[in-house]
């Protein structure tokens, strides 16, 4: 049933009525994705309609891989050549990354009637923690370095952000394992936390085959993002690909000199794909498995092939690895979802 919910449904202490319409901002692949799954979960009515950041490729490219899918009932797929759109008073307003400052400033001078977060990787579970704690502060990404301005802005969208809890007209859509303590913390102040299991998407036929390789390695950000160092990561996949051979499908975000580098070592095969791995790996056959650097798709690909008998397995980070730009607190939440992916599920 596609209805739109606006209260947790196991606790009945809110109505369920219908939403009208929604629009839907993605800046990336994953936010798309569960955009989408938004829609078909019901946390969103019919007259959905998502626009889609322009400008960038893998996004570009997973919009078309979608298009050729059973779209949910009342989705609409376009492109934002006129930029955000605005949040209507009537409509809820969904998109996935509520540290951006573009979308900060449009949530505080539009007045949408719900908003609904969806993923947009861990910075998800760094989220729920501002909004659990007991002092405001400002809504900025965990390594930001912030001026007097951002910070006034990031901190108004804080308190907008618990106003729109208090009132229950905030919906947390996720499909990361969220820790008991943090879930109830978060649905004290107000909020609806719903998870999923990409029900949408496992409802869909397999578009990619499986690599032949038994080895599937996801790409890193951390190297790019200055937090992992490169010659350790290089020399730990040389090390995989020298014991079999390997399926290498790359992150986004990966340097070009790098993934020229990984595609000339003996072992590895580099996978060119541009749409989520969540798409491209959800039909991997018992008898393969997947290693990760921990990230937000080792938990999402666990939710998918658990069920088929396939391992996702998270390295956890030596010490060594580490630069000095990963502090302490920055290792520990990256690393969060190397040694569990037990929480909340509904």
């Amino acid at each position: 049933m596609n209805r739109s919910v606006t209260g947790v449904e196991s606790s009945g202490r809110r109505h369920v009525r219908e939403e009208r319409s929604a629009v839907a901002w993605a800046e990336s692949p994953l936010q798309l994705l569960c955009i989408i799954e938004a829609r078909y979960a019901g946390l969103v009515g019919a007259g959905t309609r998502v626009v889609c950041r322009p400008g960038l490729a893998a996004l570009r490219r997973t919009r078309a891989e979608l298009k050729r899918l059973d779209l949910p009932d009342g989705l609409e797929l376009v492109t934002g050549e006129d930029g955000m759109p605005r949040p209507r008073r009537d409509a809820a307003w969904v998109f996935g990354d509520a540290f951006s400052g573009r979308v900060q400033l449009t949530w505080l001078t539009g007045d949408p009637g719900r908003v609904v977060l969806v993923d947009d990787g861990l910075a998800t579970i760094h989220l729920l923690e501002l909004l659990a704690a007991d002092r405001v502060t400002p809504l900025l990404r965990a390594r930001a370095r912030a001026g007097l301005g951002r910070r006034a802005l990031g901190l108004a969208a804080a308190f907008r952000l618990r106003a729109a809890a208090r009132s229950g007209r905030l919906a947390v859509f996720t499909a990361l394992p969220v820790p008991a303590a943090l879930a109830e913390a978060v649905t004290a102040r107000g909020a609806i936390l719903r998870t999923h299991d990409f029900g949408w998407l496992r409802s869909q036929p397999a578009a990619h085959p499986p690599p032949d390789e038994r080895t599937v390695v996801l790409g890193t950000s951390l190297v790019r993002n200055g937090l992992v160092r490169r010659d350790r990561y290089l020399d730990w996949l040389g090390r995989l690909s020298a014991e079999e051979p390997v399926a290498y499908y790359p992150h986004r975000r990966e340097e070009p000199a790098d993934l020229d580098r990984i595609g000339r070592m003996p072992g590895v095969a580099l996978r060119e794909t541009g749409a989520p791995v969540e798409m491209t790996l959800r039909d991997l056959a018992p008898g393969q498995r997947v290693v990760s650097l921990p990230s937000t798709a080792v938990t999402s690909l666990r939710v998918l092939l658990r069920p088929r008998g396939v391992p996702v397995d998270a390295v956890e980070v030596p010490g060594d690895w580490w630069t000095p730009l990963a502090t302490p607190d920055l290792r520990s939440h990256l690393q969060m979802f190397a040694h569990h992916d037990s929480g909340v599920t509904g």
